[in-house]
């Protein structure tokens, strides 16, 4: 088994055994399933829905670093795609929006996720709202698909962003456009922070350099890239206790590291790159 399948593996371990749990619980644990970071690492992370329409307090598992449905777009009778929908948080915000001739589509890696999220879905009698397990880098949806892809707090967890943004383009619609939340970097984390795979699965050590994320959705094909918030992630020091030294706390904070959660639009282009013809004719 690779490494890359180890840390598949992991995330869905631990992202199952959250879908059990209610938020509080999930709120005291940066990993969810264990509690490895003291209690404020998603309350540092996380925006607050409860002013959204939509929003349904039992889809809501405190998981989330941003709001990627305010900045999206939306309007009535869009096809939505929610990537990592979880129990169902975002993709209820967007139903709101899109209506009853819209379509959301969830994609979830565990499937404990995806019970609990059609589960909501049936209790608010929400028809056009569908959830299906896969994984994010073979997204289960054909091929010019969505108006719109949505995610929040998702992409940090996926070992090849590469082959994310890559399935991203390939089901959007072209001329349709994303807004994802994700945590980025500016500087190295410690070394040690990178060894501990509990990190990988519940905080950041999974994300990647803030102008290496961005490149990748450039080299992926997408035009109009702009980064629409871009919110600094401060950790407690109780939380940074549980990894380093009191020396390491003080060269961690020295260093110019910064963690940020950051919502990012890109649109997918209209015609492709050869500029040969309108989308859906025959040369391509």
């Amino acid at each position: 088994m690779n490494n890359e399948t180890k840390l598949k593996e992991l995330v869905k371990e631990k992202y199952s055994a959250i879908a059990s749990q209610p938020k509080s619980q999930n709120q005291s644990s940066c990993c969810g399933a264990t509690a490895c970071c003291g209690e404020d690492v998603y309350n540092v992370m996380a925006d607050d829905y409860a002013r959204l329409e939509g929003y349904n307090p039992e889809a809501d598992l405190g998981l989330g670093c941003g709001l990627p449905t305010e900045f999206a777009k939306l309007k009535a009778g869009d096809t939505v795609i929610d990537l990592g929908s979880g129990a169902g948080n975002d993709a209820f915000v967007a139903r709101r929006i899109v209506g009853e001739r819209g379509k959301i589509i969830g994609v979830d890696f565990s499937e404990p996720m995806i019970e609990r999220a059609r589960n909501n879905a049936e209790k608010l009698g929400l028809e056009n709202v569908e959830f299906r397990q896969g994984d994010i880098e073979s997204i289960p949806v054909t091929s010019n698909k969505a108006d719109v892809i949505i995610s929040n707090c998702v992409l940090n967890l996926v070992p090849n962003k590469h082959k994310v943004f890559g399935e991203i383009f390939r089901v959007l619609k072209p001329g349709g456009h994303f807004s994802i939340s994700d945590i980025v970097l500016e500087g190295e984390l410690p070394e040690k922070w990178k060894q501990v795979a509990e990190l990988y699965a519940g905080c950041v050590s999974g994300a990647i350099q803030k102008q290496q994320y961005l490149s990748i959705i450039q080299e992926a094909g997408f035009s109009n890239i702009n980064v629409q918030k871009d919110k600094s992630i401060n950790i407690p020091d109780d939380i940074l206790s549980n990894y380093l030294s009191n020396e390491e706390i003080k060269d961690y904070k020295s260093s110019g590291t910064a963690i940020s959660s950051i919502t990012v639009f890109a649109e997918k282009p209209a015609k492709d790159s050869r500029n040969c013809c309108e989308p859906g004719s025959s040369c391509c």
